[in-house]
């Protein structure tokens, strides 16, 4: 038997997302944005295919890539409010560092594409741990501008991409609340003895 790692395990079971909101400068620097992106690449990747790439969005970037999408949204409604046009502009700078996880999952002799986009999630996921354990709040989103093809190029996305996850990273301005768990009852099946 293996050692347990009690440190680890704490801290998995007390992990929590930080609101987006509630995330706010300083960000990590260079170096611990390189750390953070090497822990998320160590996920399961049948085939070592690399089904997914990081486009990291920091400083001015932030910003523009926003009023891209406020184009977006002003070209469906011209009489978008002004109110509305800031909230768009202001997706990608509500923390100081937003990496999106692009899926890369496609067509394959051997790797089937579902474990391809499987493998994406779990990068997001890790990369939402490896922010918490750098000392940083860290939550998982996909909003409209992940599902729409005329953002892709906004924001550097090829044709044949997804979005698979922003990540929002920055410090907390305040401690994550505990949310309700699902009971192991509602969500577990056992089929035979362990």
């Amino acid at each position: 038997m293996t050692a347990k790692n009690d440190t680890l395990i704490d801290f998995l079971k007390t992990r929590r997302s930080t609101p987006v909101l509630q995330l706010a400068a300083p960000g990590p620097d260079r170096g611990e944005i390189a750390e953070m992106l090497t822990i998320a690449s160590r996920v399961p990747d049948h085939g070592k295919l690399a089904p997914w790439r990081f486009i990291v969005f920091a400083g001015a970037a932030r910003e523009e890539a926003g009023e891209k999408l406020a184009e977006i949204v002003k070209a469906d409604d011209p009489e978008a409010s002004p109110e509305r046009l800031k909230l768009e502009r202001e997706r990608l700078t509500r923390a100081p560092l937003v990496i999106a996880v692009v899926s890369r999952a496609a067509v394959h002799p051997k790797i089937p594409e579902w474990e391809q986009v499987m493998s994406a999630g779990a990068v997001c996921y890790n990369l939402v741990v490896a922010a918490n354990a750098f000392g940083y709040g860290a939550t998982w989103l996909t909003e409209w501008y992940a599902f729409d093809e005329r953002a892709k190029p906004a924001l550097g996305l090829e044709a044949d991409e997804k979005i698979a996850g922003f990540i929002h990273i920055g410090t907390r301005t305040e401690a994550p609340f505990e949310r309700v768990r699902p009971a192991l009852d509602d969500i577990v099946t056992w089929r035979g003895e362990a």
